[in-house]
Formats: C-alpha cells, sequence, structure tokens
C-alpha cells in the first residue's frame, strides 16, 4: 500500500509547492512532509482533570509516530466536562458536544488528507465522538484512553467523585455537617484523570478495548501512571502498523464487535450511557443495531467486575489487577465475546486476552464460577410509558420493582428543588420529563438529583424515571432514555401528579395504570412547552437530533454509503 495514499495529495508534486511552503513556516523539512502523515487528534482542555493532561500525553504519542516513520500534525477539539455541568444549563452542552467532536475531528482529517489518526480522549463524550469520526473517514487509526483519575482518601476510605454528589443531598438532609462536606470536596479529585469508578468515560474506554479500536489494556492504565507515557509512544508503532498493512475502522467495527463491547460493558457494571453510544458508532459504521440487543447480550453475560458505583473498587484497581485483558480472558474463556474479531493491533481479541497477567489474589474481576450476578447490568424495559424502549443499570442487589404515585417534574431543577426541600417521600415515582435529546436540548445527565435522592437516604424507597440520561455514577431503580420523549409527544408527557406508576425490571416493563385511550386523549391535550433555544448551536442540535432509542444521533448513514467506505 502507498502509506501517503492520501497525503501525497497535499504535499507531493510541483502544484503543492505553495502548501509545502506553508507546512515549512511552521517547523516542517521536506523529510517530514515525504512521510505518512498523522494526525493527533487531542481533546485536551483546560476546564477538567479528565482532559487536563493530554497536552503531555500528545507529546508522547507524537514521539512514538515519529520514532516508527510517520509525521505528527497534531490537533484540538473541544470537550464539555459532565461532572462540572452536572445540574447546571451547562450540561445540556454535554451530549451535543459528541457530535461536534466527531465533526470536527472528521473535518480536520478529510481537509488535510491525514493518512492515519490516532484520537486521544478523556472525558465522556469525547470518547465516543473520537470512535464516530474515525468511522466516518475510515482511515487507519485508534482511540487512546488518557486513563482515569487516582482515588481520593476520606477518613480512611478511597472516594470518588460520586461520594461527593451523594454527600450532598446527605448534607441537604442534616446527615453531613458542612465542615465534613468541603472536606470531602477538598480530597475527593486528587489529580488529572477522568472520573474513577465504572461511570461512562472508564465504561466506553472498556467497550473500544473490547471492539477492538483501543489497543488491549493501553486505556486502562491509570492517567498519573508513569507508564502512560510509554502506552502513548506505542501509539506510533501500533498506528503505522494499521497504515502498512491497511486495517481501517470499518473493518474492525463488525457486529460480532459490537456485541463483544456490549459484552464489556455488562460484565463491568458500566454506565447506561453506553447504549446511547454504541447505538450511535453503529450508525456511523452502517451496523444493524438497536437498543433490544443491548438486553439480549446482557442476559447472557454475567457481572463479573466489582466496581463502583455499586461495587467496592475503583478504576485504578482494574489496573493494579491486571487490566482490561483481564476481563476480556475471562469472557473468551467462557465464550461470552467473539474472540476471532480484529484489533488495531492485527492481532485478535483472543490473542490480546491470552495476553493477560492477572495479579494474583485480586478481588475486583470474580472468576467465571462466582459471578456477581449471572446477568449483566444493562436492562432495557418496554411498556405503555416506553413504547420504543428505556434502561435502567442493575450492578448489583439493586431493587428490581417499585410502585408508587408519581411526582411529575417539567425539569431536572424542578426535582432537585423538590428533593433538596423533603418534598419526596417513600413510594414515590420521580417523573422528570422534557429532557430528553429534543425537549432538552441534549438528554442532560441527572446525577445532581439521583444522587441527593440517596444522599437523602430514599434510595431503596424512591424510584426514578426520565427522558433525560444518567450519570454512570448513578445507582439505584433510575430509568433513563424513556422513549419517545416528552417533546416528540412520547406517553411520559400524559403522566400527571398521582398516577400510578410501576417499575417492574424482572419482567422488563414500565407501565402507568392508565387505559390506551386515557393516554392519547392526555396527549391530545398536551402542549409542547416553547422551545428554550430559537437560534446556536442547541437550536440546531434539537431540530437533527433523532430518539434516544436510536443514539440521539444527528446524521442517518444508509448501507449504500457503508458500503462504499469499507
Amino acid at each position: 500500500m502507498d502509506l501517503k495514499h492520501r497525503s501525497k495529495f497535499i504535499t507531493g508534486g510541483r502544484d503543492q509547492a505553495p502548501a509545502r511552503a506553508m507546512f515549512k513556516a511552521i517547523g516542517f523539512n521536506d523529510n517530514d512532509l515525504e512521510r505518512p502523515l498523522i494526525g493527533v487528534a487531542n481533546t485536551w482542555i483546560e476546564t477538567m482533570p479528565c482532559n487536563f493532561h493530554l497536552r503531555t500525553l500528545a507529546a508522547r504519542v507524537k514521539e512514538g509516530i515519529r520514532a516508527a516513520g510517520g509525521t505528527p500534525m497534531e490537533f484540538n477539539t473541544i470537550a464539555i466536562s459532565d461532572g462540572e455541568t452536572m445540574g447546571t444549563e451547562g450540561m445540556r452542552a454535554s451530549l451535543v458536544s459528541r457530535e461536534v467532536i466527531a465533526d470536527s475531528i472528521e473535518l480536520v482529517c478529510r481537509g488535510q488528507l491525514f493518512d492515519a489518526v490516532i484520537a486521544i480522549v478523556g472525558c465522556d463524550k469525547t470518547i465516543p465522538g473520537a470512535a464516530m469520526a474515525l468511522a466516518r473517514v475510515n482511515i487507519p487509526g485508534l482511540v487512546l484512553y488518557g486513563g482515569s483519575i487516582a482515588p481520593g482518601r476520606f477518613r480512611g476510605k478511597d472516594v470518588t467523585i460520586q461520594d461527593v454528589f451523594e454527600a450532598v443531598g446527605a448534607n441537604a438532609a442534616g446527615l453531613m455537617s458542612d465542615a465534613d462536606l468541603k472536606s470531602l470536596e477538598d480530597v475527593a479529585c486528587p489529580g488529572a484523570g477522568a472520573c474513577g469508578g465504572q461511570y461512562t468515560a472508564n465504561t466506553m474506554s472498556t467497550a473500544l478495548e473490547l471492539i477492538g479500536l483501543s489497543p488491549m489494556g493501553f486505556n486502562s492504565v491509570p492517567a498519573t501512571d508513569p507508564a502512560k507515557d510509554n502506552i502513548a509512544r506505542r501509539c506510533g508503532e501500533v498506528v503505522m502498523n494499521l497504515l502498512r498493512k491497511n486495517i481501517r475502522p470499518l473493518d474492525i467495527l463488525t457486529r460480532p464487535a459490537f456485541e463483544n463491547a456490549i459484552a464489556a460493558v455488562t460484565a463491568s457494571g458500566g454506565s447506561t450511557n453506553s447504549v446511547l453510544h454504541l447505538l450511535a458508532l453503529a450508525r456511523e459504521a452502517g451496523i444493524d443495531l438497536n437498543i433490544d440487543d443491548f438486553e439480549t447480550v446482557s442476559l447472557r453475560t454475567p457481572l463479573l467486575a466489582d466496581l463502583k458505583p455499586a461495587g467496592r473498587f475503583v478504576a485504578v484497581d482494574v489496573h493494579h489487577a491486571g487490566g482490561i485483558p483481564v476481563l476480556a480472558k475471562r469472557l473468551v474463556e467462557g465464550n461470552f465475546v467473539d474472540g476471532s474479531c480484529v484489533t488495531v493491533t492485527g492481532k485478535t481479541i483472543a490473542e490480546e486476552a491470552a495476553q493477560a497477567k492477572e495479579t494474583p489474589g485480586q478481588e475486583v474481576f470474580r472468576p467465571l464460577s462466582d459471578p456477581i450476578k449471572k446477568t449483566g447490568g444493562i436492562v432495557v424495559l418496554h411498556g405503555n410509558l416506553a413504547p420504543e424502549g428505556c434502561v435502567v443499570k442493575l450492578s448489583g442487589h439493586e431493587r428490581q420493582f417499585h410502585e408508587g404515585p408519581a411526582r411529575v417534574f417539567e425539569s431536572e431543577e424542578a426535582a432537585m428543588a423538590a428533593v433538596t426541600g423533603k418534598q419526596i417521600k417513600a413510594g414515590d415515582v420521580v417523573v422528570i420529563r422534557n429532557e430528553g435529546p429534543k425537549g432538552g436540548p441534549g438528554m442532560r445527565e441527572m446525577l445532581a438529583v439521583t444522587a441527593a435522592i440517596v444522599g437523602e437516604g430514599l434510595g431503596e424507597s424512591v424510584a426514578l424515571l426520565t427522558d433525560g440520561r444518567f450519570s454512570g455514577a448513578t445507582r439505584g431503580l433510575m430509568v433513563g432514555h424513556v422513549a419517545p420523549e416528552a417533546a416528540h409527544r412520547g406517553p411520559i408527557a400524559a403522566l400527571r401528579d398521582g398516577d400510578i406508576v410501576r417499575v417492574d425490571a424482572e419482567k422488563r416493563v414500565l407501565e402507568v395504570q392508565l387505559t390506551p385511550a386515557q393516554i392519547q386523549e392526555r396527549l391530545a391535550q398536551w402542549k409542547a412547552p416553547a422551545p428554550l433555544y430559537t437560534s446556536g448551536v442547541f437550536a440546531k442540535y434539537a431540530a437533527l437530533v433523532s430518539s434516544a432509542a436510536d443514539g440521539a444521533v444527528t446524521t442517518r448513514r444508509n448501507q449504500s454509503s457503508q458500503s462504499a467506505t469499507r
């Protein structure tokens, strides 16, 4: 293969002398421009710990690319902190940012005619956004996750940002002092790296190792571990090998590979956001995947990882236990994944998993003979409140049934005020609507509310449902992604205070005690709220975005276009 299969059109021949002159203006020489040009898509930003260290990591990646025979060219894109914007207007930007990240990486790769690309990611939406871009441009490439933050220490225990969110609820309920809340806040996040449980970032990092877009074992090395620099350098060798062998993202992103990723999510007790992101990535890759496929894979996959938010351990413990290769080895040995799927190293999942080095005595990953649960953590419900489906995560021994009166709120802020104002009682079903992809817009995460419910001691006696979504740190009987959303006149728009709602995870049912005629009568009277935004990126997103059951995507890809890019 011509390694400069694309960049030769921007650096080669007489007619490109002006382009070469401009490259030379910023330090590139003739030797640099004769090599393949490798894009380094960096999601560094100075607003959060998750991506704060990626400048340093990108420098190591570029060293590796040069050593392997390529010329790296770094560029940046945006990122939004989910943890910092949680519970605010700013959270509306989070899911929207996934599309902007994908668009911007795609645009630079297409515009600059890179021969291959490495995307360096951190906070939640940068991971699927980068993967979506790789599927679109379909040039040899990989995704490197910057790694997890170290846990904080509070009163002799490891803590994460989840503990701070739950402490807010405990403080509001008078169960924690202001001084203790401040002390926890000061130590919970000790440095760079993404949030430290099996929340959305670490969930999607795990998924990308098992889907094959990230080198096995690279992502789970923590952000501040000295080994991360060497991992970053090795990515240069991996991407140049991909280029020489002409292995492209769409060669990797097969239907079995997506099922492998789902199995990794469910086996690790991962975030429900993975449903949105893997569906979106499947749309970009032209793979037929739907929300019920997550249920199918979850039912046949055991829960093996004892990780926060429901478990005992944090993401750094995963690395100390031997990393994601240990989980992969379990899944291969149990025939829960297709080990023949190829990865960006050129090796198969089975070949990579066989090299796992499990730490003797580790307790993070259970043996196949003693799973935490015999089925995975992702459960999809249907019923007269969610005809297109909705998602709940059951990662341990949570309740699977709740029936009670609806307490309906038209926004997250209204629900949060009720929770912290002690207006929610045991037995209630908190309903938060107008927070879907279109109605939000942006499908905000409800971690502030769900954590406050848990912090106030109501986690075992209250259920919550929303057309919005949850953080990976959410725990309890919390039902998200209810579809169709209220803005699409979904049945959730028909709910009123006092309606009896039943959540039955065991039977996979979410329903209200109303007849179809009653629901339709109410929906006929329902009037959509005035849009919060009539111009700008939020208005554009609301006009384009699809249902959560379809991944909340803003583009459509048909099979013919998918075939043309392979």
